[in-house]
């Protein structure tokens, strides 16, 4: 088997494009869903056609929409419950303005009025979403690359999630950073975040966490890279051994995150089990530093019950 592979600055005006219009996508659900702790109500998903909502209640508290990228057939889909359907086509000068716009006519026809902040979260552009007309890309061949690796490693990380029986998150894309992430919980509170932090941070942040994720890259690792950080970062945690041998610690906003780069394993004999073992290294370094209940949280096999 060979893993799909997309070095992160071969694909920049596209990948910025995707993000762009997944945080639009993202804050649609985030302004109308319920809300769930720690943000699981915002997230989207890997699908089998590309990257999904999953249902969305819609005004009448009878009926659902839900809003796909689908990557086969190059557009945005928008169904619902009542078997109406509207697609967007994202072809090369469709701008992100212009489909933000597409998209609210969309809903509003639907009776659906979501209520957000019409700007990017920390992306470094600073317009509102209609006014973005630079973002325009559409590198087909790069975005299904892209969501073959995410398909791939959704399927990891929820091979991973199943080995842990403490509350742990959904597998899913925060949009924010554009990663597929899983995260594990000891039960603890955390300290108090300072008063300052954003809300984002203090709901995220609000009990002891180990996280766990994949994502395409950003300016401080350029490639398609694992990570994993444990909150609160306990002392000595970068001092802990990691498998496999390729992966490291590094700083991040001043706390230690376990890295492995997504091109060290793919031509391994066993990629699979050396991100699980990565995966599994950076819990236990985490979790013994944090005086975790390590042995509660195991799975049982099912003939032990």
């Amino acid at each position: 088997m060979t893993l799909p592979y997309l070095p992160y600055n071969s694909w920049k005006d596209t990948r910025i494009t995707i993000h762009l219009i997944l945080q639009i996508i993202g804050k649609i659900r985030l302004a109308i869903m319920p809300r769930k702790n720690h943000w699981w109500y915002v997230t989207e998903y890997v699908s089998i056609a590309g990257f999904s909502t999953h249902p969305i209640p819609m005004n009448d508290g009878l009926n659902t929409f839900e809003i796909t990228l689908n990557v086969h057939k190059k557009m945005v889909q928008f169904k619902n419950s009542k078997g109406e359907y509207r697609e967007i086509l994202l072809q090369d000068g469709y701008s992100v303005g212009q489909f933000y716009t597409d998209s609210m006519a969309i809903l509003k026809g639907w009776g659906v009025t979501p209520k957000f902040i019409n700007k990017p979260l920390d992306m470094g552009v600073e317009k509102p979403f209609d006014e973005i007309s630079e973002f325009h890309h559409y590198d087909w061949a790069s975005i299904h690359t892209f969501w073959q690796m995410m398909l791939w490693n959704d399927g990891v990380l929820k091979e991973f999630s199943g080995l842990f029986y403490g509350k742990t998150c959904p597998v899913h894309i925060y949009w924010h950073h554009m990663d597929l992430t899983v995260t594990r919980f000891s039960g603890k509170l955390a300290p108090p975040m300072d008063v300052n932090a954003r809300i984002l941070e203090k709901d995220a942040y609000s009990h002891e966490v180990i996280s766990f994720g994949f994502w395409a890259g950003d300016d401080n690792m350029p490639e398609p890279a694992y990570y994993s950080y444990t909150f609160p970062a306990p002392p000595k945690l970068k001092k802990e051994p990691l498998k496999p041998k390729s992966a490291f610690w590094m700083d991040a906003n001043g706390s230690p995150m376990a890295m492995l780069k997504f091109g060290d394993i793919i031509n391994s004999k066993d990629p699979r089990n050396e991100v699980l073992n990565f995966l599994e290294s950076a819990y236990q370094a985490g979790a013994k530093c944090a005086q975790w209940e390590v042995e509660d949280y195991k799975v049982p096999p099912l003939n032990a019950f």
